[in-house]
């Protein structure tokens, strides 16, 4: 949770002024500092003020930073999460005979052997390896491979998603 800090500044041209200052941490894990001129003493007299005036401000923030690591989320939440938005009656996007077979091969196939892996953790090299191993049709395993790639498309998606929301 970010609070900032704040700093009364003196100007060469025009008043003083006030600046919001916070940091982030940045993908690769280094910090990065940022500021914002919120406005003139005439228009915040004191610190009390300038904080009111940044609210919506830090709670941007805040929302972008929790956005931007949110929790690991596993192969068998990411199935439930997919059933529950792409499999559902109300969505019709997909046929019928889709939806049953989609949900054939996560209950059948890709639950029982991904279910505790992390998405991060997930190589494409070990699903076709794996794919590989099944006692099934070459045709039967492309499905599957290319239910895994919807299923990791749809969690990119809804990634972005949210951080435009």
């Amino acid at each position: 949770m970010q609070h900032g800090c704040m700093e009364r500044l003196n100007r060469k041209r025009g008043p003083e002024v006030w600046q919001f200052r916070w940091s982030v941490t940045g993908p690769e894990g280094k910090r990065l500092y940022h500021k914002k001129i919120v406005g003139t003493v005439k228009q915040c007299r004191d610190e009390t003020a300038v904080r009111h005036a940044v609210v919506g401000l830090l709670s941007e923030i805040n929302t972008d930073v929790q956005s931007r690591n949110p929790p690991a989320m596993t192969i068998a939440q990411l199935c439930d999460h997919f059933e529950q938005r792409e499999l559902g009656k109300k969505n019709t996007w997909r046929s019928h005979a889709t939806k049953k077979i989609y949900k054939a091969y996560l209950t059948r196939w890709v639950r029982p052997h991904w279910h505790k892996y992390e998405l991060a953790e997930v190589r494409t090299i070990q699903v076709e390896s794996w794919l590989r191993g099944l006692p099934l049709a070459k045709s039967s395993c492309a499905k599957i491979r290319n239910l895994m790639s919807v299923l990791f498309a749809e969690h990119r998606v809804s990634r972005t998603r949210h951080r435009i929301l």
